[in-house]
Formats: C-alpha cells, structure tokens, sequence
C-alpha cells in the first residue's frame, strides 16, 4: 500500500469521470448514520439530518457535473438489520441524487471475489482500500501503489458481471 497526498474526502471533490465503491460487509452501523439507523430499528421516520446529509450534496454535484458514482454491494439473504436499512433507506436516498447500485447476491452463487476488501476508485487510477473492525467500524482508508490498480479493477469487472441493478434485486427481494 501507499500514500495518497489525497483524503478519500479529497478524492470526492477531486475526481473527474467516475467513482466506484465495492461494499463487501453486512454491517457497518459504527461507522455513520448511527442514529438514524436506530430510527429505522425503532419503527420512526427517517430523520431530516439523515435525508440531507452532506453526502447527498456530494452526490449531486457529481452527478449534476456529468460524473458517474456506483456501487456494488456483496450481501447473502436473509438481510441483516443493517442492510435492511441501508438498502431500504440509504440506497433508496442516494439514488434520487443520482447514486447507482448493484447487488451481488451470493445467496444462491458463490462469491466470484472473496476476500476482497471494501474500496473506492476513482478515475479507474486510484483505490483506497477501506479497513473496518469485527463490527463494522470504519478504521481508515489506504492507498494502493499504481501497480496494484489492476487487480482492483478486476474485482469491480468481476463484480459488475455478476450483479443486477439495485432496482430490479430491490423489486424481487426487497421489503
């Protein structure tokens, strides 16, 4: 791994064409949201600091700005309280800025990238590799060296190839 003179916040604001992000846990409800993610458990409405959060605002001056932002998540059913709310409430928000998102489901395939970790690329050159604890508390972001960059595109091309577009999982096996 290396050194990015960049934040990941930095590579947010900076990048030029296309950002991807593979998410690859059940559960990441240490690492933001958290409150809202206890209004989802409890039955409430969403908060209105969860519906304009400073991430929809990013969003959408990429989107408006002609970039491209995507995700694929690898999940197994049945969904874990997280990716209930996640899915249900966060993929939902963030697709009315202009978000898009696949499903890998490995509930009845297996998993074509295991033990790949969490990562953001963006521009197809640059990939900071996400680490997060046993229970889903984001610990911080690593640079991988320009060498690597091909491996991580791999993992996105093998991931994109089998998974569906969020839409349509969300119509099948949605709650």
């Amino acid at each position: 791994m290396t050194t990015s003179s960049k934040s990941l916040g930095d590579w947010f604001k900076d990048f030029e064409r296309e950002a991807f992000r593979l998410e690859t846990l059940d559960d990441y409800s240490k690492s933001g949201g958290i409150d809202a993610y206890h209004q989802f458990l409890a039955g409430k409405p969403q908060p209105e600091e969860f519906k304009t959060a400073d991430w929809i605002n990013t969003v959408s001056n990429a989107t408006r700005a002609g970039k491209r932002m995507y995700r694929v998540h690898v999940v197994a059913r049945p969904l874990t309280d997280y990716l209930r709310f996640e899915l249900g409430w966060g993929y939902l928000r963030n697709m009315t800025a202009g978000e898009e998102f696949f499903i890998l489901d490995i509930t009845e395939q297996e998993n074509p990238i295991p033990d790949v970790p969490d990562f953001w690329m963006f521009d197809q050159n640059m990939v900071g590799a996400m680490s997060y604890d046993g229970e889903g508390k984001y610990l911080g972001t690593e640079f991988v060296g320009e060498g690597q960059v091909s491996e991580f595109l791999a993992y996105r091309d093998a991931a994109l190839a089998a998974a569906v577009p969020f839409p349509e999982w969300w119509a099948q096996y949605g709650e």
